[in-house]
């Protein structure tokens, strides 16, 4: 073999050897940016999470992130996988697994499961792995002008907002994602129109059915400039549908996102503002809370609400009227549930933007696969190697 070509294959042979590129099918996927990782602390935050006993998971979608926030160790652990472009977070606690979804060309709809330890691998002695890692299960592939979104479990089907479909798309067990619900204003002489966005429908509040559940879009019509055109006029035009009606119940937000049930009500971020509105029924929206950013992503944790915020993309200033750009963090606030005052906050100075935030129980999980300040390559590879979960006995046990 010439020495060229022996470099040749050399090469080829150090390819894709990096599990953190494997998983994402991105080379560089491994290559991490230590300052995305940083954060400033202000308030009981750490102690929060620890006394909820749950695991933060929070998707960061411009920086390729998904992010793991715990304290199950007894300190602050911060771990990570990279995956393109990652939006939606949903997590089944019946099956005990975790949905992403990553919406690049085509979009991908990770299952992400908790490893309970290592197969009794011979050639590993007696390694083992510490903690409920979360690991890659499988993954689904779908149109990019699916445009995948929010995901939620709606009774016991996962769910996600299919923003290119003007949809709410269900994903059945080992069956194809269906059309499942979609609002009565994309609805003509011609029948639904699925084939452009027209509404930007990005958020799920769950209830048990699609019925008792509740969607947000930046408009309810199909006239004029789209969301996502420079041109679109924002201000006050969002919606919330209801699932039962198809039609909306709550006007006058601005580019929302995020709605979830928070104590009994229907909270919203309403983004263009930087601010969490309640819902009522039978009336407008009422500010809890506003926050230095755009806010999305929203979780409730017992007596708080757990709320992201994100930088403004320069080129998209126009679609946050109520915002000072050069003042937004990305970063994640516990907000009291009673008074709208904020107790404690995690700032990433580096960071961008949050699109989803799931809280978990430490119990089931407690990590991401990789270190978020100390890549340990050698047990990573172990642990890719030979992970295992409850539902892959050993044995036919």
């Amino acid at each position: 073999m010439s020495d060229e070509n022996d470099a040749s294959f050399l090469a080829s042979h150090q390819a894709w050897r990096d599990p953190a590129g494997v998983v994402a099918q991105w080379q560089d996927a491994g290559a991490v940016d230590s300052s995305l990782l940083e954060a400033d602390v202000t308030g009981p935050w750490w102690q929060i999470l620890a006394e909820a006993g749950v695991t933060l998971l929070v998707s960061r979608e411009y920086e390729h992130l998904v992010l793991a926030l715990s304290m199950a160790s007894g300190s602050p652990d911060v771990s990570y996988l990279r995956l393109p472009h990652p939006s939606g977070l949903a997590f089944d606690p019946a099956r005990g697994e975790v949905h992403v979804a990553s919406t690049r060309n085509p979009n991908v709809l990770y299952t992400l499961r908790p490893a309970d330890g290592l197969l009794p691998r011979r050639d590993l002695g007696s390694k083992g792995t510490a903690g409920r890692v979360l690991m890659p299960s499988s993954a689904r592939f779908l149109p990019g002008s699916t445009y995948l979104h929010d995901l939620a479990m709606i009774g016991s089907h996962l769910h996600g907002c299919a923003v290119g479909d003007n949809a709410i798309v269900a994903f059945p067990a080992g069956d194809d994602s269906q059309r499942v619900w979609w609002p009565s204003c994309i609805e003509g002489a011609a029948g639904a129109d699925f084939g452009l966005n027209h509404l930007q429908l990005n958020g799920i509040a769950a209830g048990a059915s699609l019925a008792e559940s509740y969607f947000t879009a930046s408009k309810d019509d199909l006239v004029g400039a789209r969301p996502g055109q420079i041109d679109f006029a924002v201000e006050g035009r969002g919606v919330v549908f209801s699932g039962a009606s198809r039609l909306p119940v709550v006007r006058g937000l601005t580019r929302p996102h995020s709605p979830r049930f928070v104590g009994g009500a229907l909270w919203v971020a309403n983004s263009g503002y930087g601010s969490i509105v309640s819902c009522a029924k039978d009336g407008g929206p009422e500010v809890v809370a506003r926050l230095p950013g755009w806010t999305r992503g929203l979780c409730a944790l017992g007596n708080l609400a757990i709320v992201g915020t994100s930088r403004i993309i320069p080129r998209f200033r126009t679609y946050a009227p109520g915002l000072e750009p050069d003042k937004c963090v990305c970063g994640l606030h516990a907000v009291d549930v009673e008074t709208g005052r904020v107790i404690a906050s995690l700032i990433w100075p580096a960071g961008n933007q949050i699109f989803a935030i799931e809280a978990v129980p430490s119990g089931i999980i407690d990590r991401l696969p990789f270190d978020g300040i100390d890549r340990q390559p050698d047990a990573e590879q172990t642990l890719f190697y030979a992970w295992r979960t409850a539902s892959r006995n050993v044995g036919g046990n």
